[in-house]
């Protein structure tokens, strides 16, 4: 059903009002050049996130189309040729727009599109030729303007605002032919004329008035690529003196209004300006002022004139020299000002397509209407800014599923307000463009741009809504994007046991002690600066005793992990390299006693083991060489393998995870199928060897990124995510978790395409499976979309018939950063298999190692650590625990909460926010009363110090030793002298 849009009585006129107060005596040329600083200075990444919020009450929410795009009936009711009619039978081009969408006959489909939408204005162009036939007045074509009255008749009884343009690119043939165009001067007092009949025809039913829509594209690759209508070429000079007619032609009908009819039809006049965006390849001044350049050259070379001073750029001035045509004094005082409001186009038309490399000067293209809007602003004064084109395409086979479009739509709406909240920019409104698919210039109908899909091959050219309209009409509605409670920070605490942890992939190892591997003597000199002074030719002697676990440096350093705040440690064991032969009656007894005392001096920092047997790798490095994953002796050596690790660990280890994300999309389902039933058969030994001893849990730990519909109200997006969450997570998830065997529509799925790749669970191996979890452990990093309308070849997964694709709303890093996206997979998790206890056991984002203020990872920690929280107060999710990724940057580059430049470690600025999230164990209410949990143990002490010198640390303790000794001989000394009283 579609929703009826809001009252709008009393409405449509008033952001006429907000144009009043535009002046342009307040633009200063070059004022723009700040755009690129401002922007680079804020925060990060906050500025990108997406904001929450609505448009000003009166905001105009429009809709565009242009005539010869979508009006067809080219030859009908006396209309004359225009340059489109000739342009597009001519060269080697393959189809036209005779009939286009064919809304000369379908005004009543078009307006009940309008009526859907909900809509307050609509953009429309007037056809010249099907006005005046030969392109002047005397050849006027009666039935031609009765059309658009019928037109602004029908608008008018649904209450929607025309805005109509006098110019969109389709002049008459014949001005071509007689007089070459818009290259002859006379085409200013020929345009003004026309001007005329459609102010008096049109004008009590108008308010706002575009004369010429972009006259970059009509001067620049009209008369002078020749890629669009007319299709004239090789005078280099000549779309400078097209565009010095257009410019004139304008003024010269802004003019007319202001005197003849702006008194009583209180209307208002510009020109649609259109302009890519540009941003520096360095950061330079110089490249600064080339962006500068090459919005000039584009957007300035039509903006200036009209908000500052009546003439070019400068920087088009001294470039181009004579080429450039010049205006008189005269001339610059009727071009400066005739401008009501800034008509700002931006889209898919320009950007990308139709700007020259030589225009870019060496920058770099960018598609960012906020940072375009807010130059606008500062360039030219601050004018009411009306965005009255943008969007963007999908190609031409698509049909009503467009999410590529609606997302693009999304993101440039969100940066008007942005623009508006954030900016303080005056965006008075936004046009999405199109209405419907029609006839698309140069591209023809490769590509579609409307929000209604056209058939074109029925004889009534059916619209249909799009995904694309079911967006735009819900964002009116709302008057933008209004902060619903899930939008909202949660407040609270997780519970009081809550495991908080860190993970890492590996972790560093030394398979020989070094506290007291170097033999020197050294002096202290205590008395000056500390320094320690190596004594040449003395060695101390030998150590006799037994090797300790706190002699291996590298174990001091990774256990210190209370200065993280976590109580929690997750690591691997490297599996290859305890058992190399895969032979556990031969294990590596140096790697594995370093283990041993890694995960004892993890107890006694007061922090919990968390220990995975194998962790997948692509290349396989984990696995001992002489086994395969595919090889059905494999389970059977993992077992003995985890049997060997339960018997030598276990009295210090109480979690474990048998597999770490196997569901790699790298591996095969005859690979997959015995990695189950290798975490089965160690599952069930540690269950009857192991557990009633050592009381602990086992389970493995899958990826689980969340797969959301590219539009979630499509069953036809619903079910490919369904699709592809079963082939990535139920594919492990459902044998373990649920039924004790893959999931009913990945076995149906490939079914469906004959494939007999999936293996079959016997009864045994069903048996053996089902139920091997003690908690349910995932790693979440990121989200996507998934659409079941192919439009990217790259990012279509042929064999599941989905489009992967992303929110361009989404901070990237390079993954795309979705914090709610963890708490949708917790509730999957839930949904699926009940009230299982589940560990987030990985979660973290990679950042510029070299960047140690990691402002992303601080938001990226506080959002998913939020939504988690979500997931457990809101959703009754069974959440257990947390852990980050990763400890640091050298097993994990850019993920680190440390860094490390040289030999020095560095604490980012995200350890401290995690370890303050920890500290409060959560987000309590402000004044809330202290959580009342149990006494947590106490942290381990002494390990700042032996983070550092190995022999310094000793020394300390030595010293720490001596202090207490003599503090003990003054106490006793002092009271026995005491007694004697």
């Amino acid at each position: 059903s579609l929703l009826q849009p809001p009252p709008r009585a009393m409405r449509v006129f008033v952001p006429i009002l907000t144009l009043l107060a535009f002046g342009a005596a307040a633009a200063k040329p070059s004022a723009g050049l700040k755009t690129w600083g401002r922007f680079s200075r804020l925060p990060y990444p906050g500025d990108k996130a997406f904001l929450h919020g609505t448009f000003p009450e009166n905001f105009i929410w429009a809709v565009g189309t242009a005539a010869y795009q979508v009006e067809g009936a080219f030859d009908k009711d006396g209309k004359g040729l225009s340059i489109w009619d000739t342009f597009t039978r001519g060269g080697n081009r393959m189809a036209t727009g005779d009939v286009g969408s064919d809304s000369y006959h379908n005004v009543h489909a078009d307006v009940r599109a309008l009526r859907q939408l909900g809509v307050s204005h609509y953009r429309f162009s007037l056809s010249w030729a099907r006005i005046f036939p030969n392109g002047t007045r005397g050849s006027l074509n009666e039935r031609g303007a009765a059309y658009y009255r019928a037109l602004l008749r029908r608008l008018r009884e649904i209450r929607v605002q025309p805005v109509v343009t006098l110019y969109h690119w389709d002049l008459p043939e014949q001005l071509q032919r007689s007089l070459g165009g818009w290259s002859h001067p006379d085409m200013v007092a020929i345009f003004r004329d026309y001007a005329d009949f459609c102010f008096r025809a049109f004008g009590d039913d108008v308010k706002l008035w575009i004369t010429v829509d972009n006259p970059f594209v009509v001067a620049q690759h009209g008369y002078g690529t020749g890629v669009v209508a007319p299709g004239v070429k090789n005078d280099p000079d000549l779309p400078y003196r097209v565009g010095h007619n257009l410019l004139k032609a304008h003024a010269a009908a802004w003019h007319l209004y202001n005197r003849h009819y702006r008194p009583r039809q209180r209307g208002k006049v510009s020109m649609a300006l259109a302009s890519h965006w540009i941003k520096p390849s360095r950061t330079r001044l110089e490249s600064l002022r080339e962006c500068q350049c090459s919005l000039d050259h584009v957007l300035g070379w039509f903006a200036q004139p009209l908000f500052v001073d009546g003439d070019y750029p400068a920087c088009m001035k001294e470039r181009l020299g004579s080429r450039l045509p010049s205006f008189t004094q005269e001339e610059r005082e009727r071009v400066r000002g005739t401008a009501d409001f800034f008509a700002l186009s931006h889209g898919a038309t320009l950007s990308f397509q139709l700007i020259n490399d030589s225009l870019k000067f060496g920058q770099l293209e960018d598609l960012d209407l906020r940072m375009l809007l807010y130059w606008v602003s500062a360039e030219y004064g601050k004018p009411p800014i009306f965005v009255v084109q943008s969007g963007w395409y999908v190609l031409g086979n698509t049909k009503t599923e467009d999410p590529k479009h609606m997302y693009y739509l999304k993101r440039f709406i969100a940066e008007a307000l942005k623009s508006i909240v954030i900016d303080g920019v005056n965006v008075i409104g936004y046009t999405a463009w199109s209405l419907i698919d029609g006839f698309e210039w140069h591209r023809e109908y490769g590509i579609r741009r409307g929000l209604y899909y056209v058939d074109f091959n029925t004889p009534d050219m059916k619209r249909e809504p799009k995904t694309s309209a079911t967006f735009y009409r819900n964002v009116i509605h709302r008057n933008g994007f209004p902060e619903l409670p899930e939008n909202r920070p949660a407040q609270g605490v997780f519970p009081c046991h809550f495991a908080w942890g860190v993970s890492a992939n590996s972790i560093q190892v030394e398979t020989a002690p070094t506290q007291f591997a170097d033999p020197s003597v050294y002096l202290w000199n205590i008395s000056n600066n500390g320094e320690l002074i190596k004594l040449e030719g003395f060695s101390a002697p030998p150590l006799r005793r037994a090797a300790h676990c706190a002699d291996y440096a590298t174990v001091r350093q990774q256990v210190c992990l209370p200065n993280v705040g976590v109580n929690h440690f997750h690591f691997a064991l490297n599996w290859s390299a305890l058992v190399p032969t895969g032979d556990v009656a031969h294990p590596n007894a140096t790697l594995l006693r370093y283990y041993r005392c890694f995960t004892r001096q993890l107890l006694l920092a007061n922090v919990t083991p968390v220990v995975t047997l194998w962790h997948h790798t692509r290349q396989r490095s984990s696995l001992p060489a002489p086994l395969d994953a595919a090889n059905k002796k494999t389970p059977q050596a993992f077992a003995d393998y985890a049997r060997l690790c339960y018997r030598e660990l276990g009295s210090s280890v109480k979690m474990w995870i048998t597999l770490n994300e196997p569901n790699d999309e790298m591996v095969s389902y005859q690979e997959g199928h015995e990695m189950l039933r290798a975490h089965a058969l160690a599952w069930h030994v540690y269950d009857r060897e192991f557990r009633r001893t050592q009381g602990g849990k086992v389970s493995l730990a899958l990826h689980m990124d969340w797969v959301e519909p590219a539009f979630s109200f499509s069953r036809e997006d619903v079910e490919p995510a369904k699709r592809v969450l079963d082939f990535s997570v139920g594919w492990f998830a459902e044998p373990v978790f649920g039924s004790g065997d893959y999931p009913a529509g990945m076995r149906s799925w490939l079914r469906q395409l004959n494939s007999l790749e999936l293996p079959v669970f016997n009864e045994k191996d069903r048996r053996l499976v089902k139920g091997t979890y003690d908690f349910f452990a995932m790693s979440h990093f990121s989200s996507k979309l998934v659409t079941h309308a192919k439009e990217d070849s790259y990012t279509y997964t042929a064999m599941l018939e989905v489009q992967h694709m992303i929110d361009t709303t989404w901070i990237m890093s390079p993954r795309p950063v979705v914090p709610w996206g963890l708490r949708k997979a917790l509730n999957w998790v839930k949904e699926h298999y009940s009230d299982v206890p589940i560990y987030v056991m990985a979660n973290g984002v990679q950042e510029d190692p070299a960047r140690f203020k990691d402002s992303l990872r601080v938001y990226y920690l506080y959002n998913y650590i939020n939504e988690a929280l979500k997931a457990h107060t809101l959703d009754g999710v069974n959440l257990k625990g947390y852990f980050a990724y990763a400890l640091n940057d050298q097993r994990a580059p850019g993920f680190g909460l440390y860094g490390h430049v040289h030999e020095e470690v560095i604490v980012k600025a995200s350890l401290s926010n995690y370890r303050n999230i920890i500290q409060h164990n959560g987000f309590p209410l402000p004044g809330a009363a202290p959580q009342q949990c149990p006494a947590s143990p106490q942290p381990c002490l002494g390990c700042g110090v032996l983070d550092k010198s190995p022999v310094v640390g000793f020394l300390s303790l030595v010293g720490s030793g001596v202090l207490i000794t003599l503090g003990l001989i003054i106490y006793y000394t002092t009271k026995r002298h005491k007694e004697y009283y």
